[in-house]
């Protein structure tokens, strides 16, 4: 028939092009959030919230007016908030964060670029503070960016992430305006744990091998060249690192003092709130520093319990994203994975001055409501992604019953039509 009309000289319709169905904003039949991922949550926040207040009581009593809560209390309404806004977004199928992928990059930018506009905070552009309002760290928000277009930019072009420019250059350069602004502020400890996050994305996304330790070679090599430029700060830093010791009245006060902090746990610790290295002798103690804290108070015991709960916590995250029912929600859930253990590892190596110190939270631990707001807020993409798997895997069981039924019902149709032959015969 379509030759016939070609040989006429006429021409055939054209085909309509599929439209894509744009993903509902709530899932229709959300699957059920695994209970052991959720407990594991709730207890590394009632145990960060603990440790916060034990850590920070005493530098809010002297530094802000007697007021012993000045840190828990933001804390624990942040947490509340970050807790509602998990169970919401929980609800939202991950899918439609997608199509915002790049506006999202762009309030980022922009966020970024706004804090470097208002004054800074002894001599660090890092926080947007307006009357009336909580401040906002917009190197938070960059973090899900991150992930949000890693995960979006490798699944589009999974086809070709084996190959140079989409596995490694193209994820690469959109990350380096990021970079580019979060050294203005400056904010290196930023800077680094999203170049791991991204990395770690690329790596499980299916690139090539070569290509990724090429990668990795040339974002190191970069880094080093980086750091040597601004050489003072990287003597110091290495200095430090080297001797932590070497000047304990100025640039190695916070190694040092960790150090302290750390060693006077022994075993089981003093117990928690007797903390002595606390009482304003270990700088940031309510934040960058609070696993010292936890390591004088609970001992290495608690150290380790401390540890293993994350570990257990991590392990869940990467199952969950590991089955998910797609590649965008593999590598996304894996992107939040990835934070959350880049900066525990990074966090308890600077505090044992495993590497130079340069600043980074504890999650879940360290004071912070954007640092926490949005950590939350990224748990409740991955229970929505676990919602989703586990809806899936439900409906794959369905189907299997049904099946099963059908092949059963279908067996016992042949043996009764085979006993009517027989006794028919």
């Amino acid at each position: 028939m379509a030759s016939t009309a070609q040989n006429r000289g006429v021409r055939p319709a054209p085909r309509k092009r599929a439209r894509l169905r744009r993903p509902r904003f709530f899932y229709r039949h959300p699957g059920q959030v695994s209970p052991y991922l959720v407990v594991t949550l709730l207890v590394l926040m009632v145990f960060g919230l603990i440790m916060l207040f034990s850590a920070s009581y005493v530098t809010a009593y002297y530094k802000h007016g007697g007021n012993s809560f000045y840190y828990i209390g933001p804390q624990f309404l942040y947490a509340l908030l970050g807790l509602g806004v998990a169970w919401f977004v929980s609800m939202v199928d991950y899918h439609w964060l997608r199509q915002w992928t790049w506006a999202f990059y762009g309030v980022t930018l922009g966020l970024l670029v706004l804090v470097l506009i208002l004054p800074d905070l002894n001599g660090y552009h890092r926080w947007i503070r307006l009357p009336g309002l909580p401040n906002i760290q917009p190197s938070e928000i960059a973090k899900f960016a991150v992930i949000l277009y890693g995960a979006h930019l490798l699944d589009a072009h999974h086809r070709r992430v084996h190959t140079l420019w989409y596995g490694i250059i193209l994820p690469l350069i959109f990350v380096l305006p990021i970079l580019v602004l979060l050294k203005f502020e400056p904010h290196y400890s930023a800077m680094v744990l999203m170049v791991c996050i991204l990395m770690t994305t690329i790596a499980v996304g299916g690139a090539s091998l070569r290509w990724l330790f090429l990668g990795a070679g040339g974002v190191g090599a970069v880094g080093v060249v980086f750091f040597l430029v601004q050489k003072g700060y990287v003597e110091e830093r290495l200095a430090g690192w080297l001797d932590p010791f070497s000047d304990i009245l100025n640039s190695t006060m916070q190694t040092a003092q960790s150090l302290y902090t750390i060693a006077s746990g022994g075993l089981f610790g003093v117990g928690i709130g007797n903390s002595m290295q606390k009482n304003l002798w270990l700088p940031e103690a309510q934040n960058d520093f609070i696993f010292a804290v936890l390591c004088e108070e609970l001992g290495f015991v608690g150290a380790c319990l401390c540890i293993g709960l994350f570990v257990a916590f991590i392990i869940q995250c990467a199952w969950v994203s590991m089955h998910a029912p797609d590649r965008y929600g593999a590598l996304l859930g894996i992107g939040i994975t990835a934070q959350i253990a880049w900066q525990v590892f990074l966090n308890i190596a600077v505090v044992t001055n495993t590497i130079p110190n340069t600043g980074i939270s504890l999650p879940f631990f360290s004071s912070g409501g954007t640092s926490l707001t949005m950590l939350l807020a990224q748990m409740g993409v991955l229970f929505s992604i676990c919602r989703a798997g586990n809806a899936n895997q439900a409906l794959q069981r369905q189907l299997e019953k049904e099946r099963q039924a059908a092949e059963r019902a279908q067996r016992e149709a042949q043996q009764k039509a085979r006993r009517r032959d027989f006794f028919g015969s």
